[in-house]
């Protein structure tokens, strides 16, 4: 069998620094989704465990933890006594997310983006099952400096599904609640005053302008708006007529 798979790489060009990705139909007859690296590709499942492993018989290592987390409770009063990650348990967890990394970064170059949220939300709750019940603080906080980016690309996979659907306050909704976790995480930190420098809430915050321009326009808003402007600029004959029209529309005085 001629294992060389130079051909193959030769016939999806890659360009440095620029993520290209795309699915295809395995032998299996189910779908994968390849991602092309500098010197190779990355092959995954395109949904379960990227790499179509199931640890101990769950769809992942995270949810076999779930798994005993759920039965320890079970057999102490529905508390965690005696629940713990070692050292091992948490290695194993952090490969596993790198493998959700890499799929749902292709996502959502394939502009996938409810699979996007779906495998974000699912490295979130990996992030917070470590940081609770990691025996070490070293593997309890390990994994928080990913927190502001996947956090960034859950939001913005969110703000997408919503664009896609027309829903543009919903997703400019989503926008500002992505930026606030990440500002309240910075701030749990103690590095607030480095939000200037995050490159996640730049992106964010980009994006809100953006979705913000689609917003249409509240008429009662905009002649508030007018309204005060010219108050300002003691246009008043201006300003009365604006008055009028926003009593037309709201019926108040």
């Amino acid at each position: 069998m001629d294992m060389d798979i130079s051909h193959i790489l030769a016939d999806w060009a890659h360009k440095h620094g620029q993520v290209t990705a795309r699915r295809i139909r395995g032998r299996d007859g189910q779908e994968k989704i390849q991602l092309r690296l500098d010197m190779g590709i990355l092959q995954m499942e395109a949904s379960g465990r990227p790499d179509g492993q199931r640890p101990h018989g769950h769809e992942s290592l995270l949810a076999y933890h779930e798994y005993r987390l759920q039965r320890c409770r079970q057999d102490h009063d529905d508390r965690d006594e005696g629940f713990d990650l070692d050292e091992a348990d948490c290695e194993l967890l952090r490969a596993e997310g790198a493998m959700y990394y890499h799929r749902y970064l292709a996502e959502f170059v394939l502009g996938e983006y409810e699979a996007v949220e779906r495998d974000t939300m699912r490295n979130l709750r990996l992030m917070d099952f470590c940081r609770r019940y990691a025996r070490e603080d070293s593997d309890r906080y390990v994994l928080e400096q990913y927190r502001a980016y996947v956090i960034m690309m859950c939001t913005r996979a969110r703000a997408h599904v919503a664009m896609d659907a027309s829903r543009p306050k919903a997703a400019l909704a989503a926008v500002r609640k992505g930026i606030r976790q990440i500002e309240e995480f910075l701030e749990e930190f103690g590095v607030r005053g480095q939000a200037e420098q995050s490159g996640e809430l730049a992106v964010l915050r980009a994006l809100e302008k953006e979705v913000e321009a689609k917003v249409p326009v509240d008429p009662v808003q905009r002649l508030r708006e007018h309204l005060a402007e010219a108050v300002q600029a003691e246009q008043y004959e201006r300003a009365a007529e604006l008055r009028d029209q926003l009593r037309c529309l709201t019926g108040e005085d």
